[in-house]
């Protein structure tokens, strides 16, 4: 069964990071990419996003208020938001609002693997 991921990032090169981070034990998946918030719900709407990685600060729609929609429709997604803000006040925020992990940028491998190792992905 294909995994549909979501990359959400207004930085092409977060987007092709967090990609190039992805654990090669991954199999079976198909890579959205969105360029804000709103970009990123539509793929949501669309059926592509079993797992969002989501950056907080985007244009047209940041990633608070994307993971406040996605609660407020009890949305069936896993989202990890990967941000530069590393302030516990927004990692606080992040995880009430329904995140299941944070990471702060830049992304690794390693720290991406065991994220998506402790939500129960690999």
């Amino acid at each position: 069964m294909t995994m549909h991921i979501v990359i959400a990032d207004d930085s092409s090169l977060s987007r092709k990071m967090v990609m190039k981070a992805l654990p090669s034990t991954l199999k079976d998946v198909e890579i959205t990419f969105a360029r804000n918030g709103k970009e990123a719900l539509d793929a949501y709407y669309s059926g592509k996003a079993d797992v969002m990685f989501l950056d907080l600060t985007m244009p047209e729609m940041d990633g608070y208020t994307v993971l406040k929609s996605l609660k407020e429709i009890d949305a069936n997604t896993i989202v990890i938001v990967i941000s530069a803000d590393i302030q516990p006040e927004a990692q606080q925020r992040v995880k009430a609002l329904g995140a299941a992990s944070f990471i702060g940028k830049p992304v690794t491998t390693d720290i991406l693997r065991k994220r998506i190792h402790e939500i129960g992905l690999l």
